[in-house]
C-alpha cells in the first residue's frame, strides 16, 4: 500500500476515534439555588469548563442555577435518585441523612470565615466526609465560604431580647431555628426562592442570610434594617452523586476534587472581599446597619439550645472550637 495512503487512513482512524470519544462525552448536571451573578455559579461554570478541558472532553457538565432544577431539598434528593449529578448545597441538608455534619450550623461555633475554612481541612471534617459517603454514597469534594449570616427586619434591635415575637424566615433546619427560638422569636420555614415575596407581602417580618445573599436576592429592597448578628458562619459543599463518583477512576476523582476545591477557594476569596464592601454600600442605600450585643445571643443559645439538645456531640463541638 502506498505509504501516503496508509498515513491518510491512520489519520482518519485517529480523528474518527477522537470524534467518537467526544460525541460520547458524559453529560452531567450540576445544580444549585444561587443566582447567576454569584461566585457559587460563576466558579461552578469555570470548574465545569476546567473539568471538560482536563478530561479532554470526556465530561461535559452543564450548570443549572437559581433553583431551575428544583428547590434545595429536591436537589439533595436528586443526588440519590439519579436526577442530578453534582450540587452545591449547605451541609444542613446533608445532615438530614448524616446528622453529625449539621454541627457546622450550631450558632457561634465558628469565629469567622477563616475558622470555617480551617475546619474544612481538619481531621474532624475528614471523618464526617467519610461517614457521609459511607451512609449515602455521596462524595463531598470542596467547601466554600458562604458568609456570616446576619438578620434583616423592618424594625431594628440590638440584643437577643429585641428578637422576641419576631416572625423570621429561616431554612427548615433545627440549627437555623436555634438562635431565634433561644431569643423568643417565631422562626418560619419558607423555601429560599420564595423569601423575597414573603418579605414583600408581610408573610414574615425578617430573614437571615449573609450580606452577599441579601444583595444578590435584593432583600434590601423589602427590608429596612440589617442587624450584624453573625450567628452562623455558613459554608456550602460541592457534592458528587454516587452514580457518578463510583464510576470515576482514581485519577478522575483526584481531578474532580482538585478542580472543585480550586473553584471553592476562588469563590471564597470573592465572597470575603464583597462582604467587606457591603456594609457601607447598604448604608448608602438608606438601610440601617446595626451592631448588636453578641454575648446576649451567645448566652441565650448556650442556655436554651445546648449542643446536645440539637443532637450533636460535645466532643465534635470542642474539637471544632479548638481549631486554630
Amino acid at each position: 500500500m502506498n505509504r501516503s495512503i496508509l498515513k491518510g487512513l491512520i489519520a482518519t482512524a485517529v480523528l474518527a476515534a477522537a470524534g467518537g470519544a467526544f460525541a460520547q462525552a458524559r453529560q452531567l448536571k450540576w445544580a444549585h439555588v444561587y443566582e447567576t451573578s454569584e461566585p457559587y455559579h460563576t466558579e461552578s461554570v469555570w470548574a465545569a469548563e476546567e473539568i471538560k478541558k482536563r478530561s479532554n472532553g470526556k465530561f461535559d457538565i452543564k450548570v443549572f442555577p437559581a433553583s431551575s432544577l428544583g428547590k434545595e431539598t429536591d436537589l439533595n434528593q436528586g443526588m440519590t435518585l439519579g436526577t442530578v449529578d453534582m450540587i452545591i448545597s449547605g451541609t444542613s441538608f446533608a445532615a438530614r441523612s448524616y446528622p453529625r455534619l449539621g454541627i457546622a450550623y450550631y450558632p457561634f461555633i465558628f469565629r469567622d470565615g477563616d475558622h470555617l475554612i480551617a475546619y474544612s481541612k481538619s481531621d474532624v471534617f475528614k471523618e464526617m466526609v467519610e461517614g457521609y459517603r459511607a451512609k449515602t454514597g455521596i462524595q463531598i469534594t470542596a467547601y466554600t465560604y458562604y458568609g456570616a449570616r446576619h438578620t434583616t427586619a423592618q424594625k431594628p434591635f440590638t440584643d437577643c431580647a429585641g428578637m422576641k415575637g419576631l416572625k423570621i424566615r429561616v431554612p427548615d433546619v433545627p440549627a437555623y431555628r436555634a438562635t431565634p427560638e433561644a431569643c423568643g422569636a417565631n422562626p418560619t420555614p419558607i423555601a429560599f426562592a420564595e423569601v423575597y415575596l414573603a418579605l414583600q407581602n408581610g408573610t414574615v417580618d425578617a430573614q437571615e442570610n449573609p450580606l452577599t445573599t441579601i444583595e444578590a436576592k435584593k432583600f434590601y429592597e423589602v427590608q429596612k434594617h440589617i442587624m450584624l448578628t453573625g450567628h452562623i458562619v455558613d459554608g456550602l459543599t460541592t457534592q458528587i452523586a454516587p452514580h457518578v463518583w463510583n464510576t470515576l477512576t482514581d485519577a478522575e476523582k483526584k481531578m474532580f476534587t482538585e478542580v472543585t476545591q480550586e473553584a471553592a477557594a476562588r469563590a471564597t476569596t470573592m465572597i470575603k472581599k464583597r462582604e467587606a464592601e457591603l456594609v457601607d454600600e447598604f448604608k448608602k442605600k438608606g438601610l440601617g446597619v446595626h451592631q448588636i450585643n453578641r454575648q446576649s445571643f451567645v448566652d441565650a443559645v448556650l442556655k436554651n439550645k445546648p449542643v446536645e439538645s440539637l443532637g450533636y456531640e460535645r466532643k465534635d463541638y470542642d474539637r471544632i472550637v479548638g481549631i486554630k
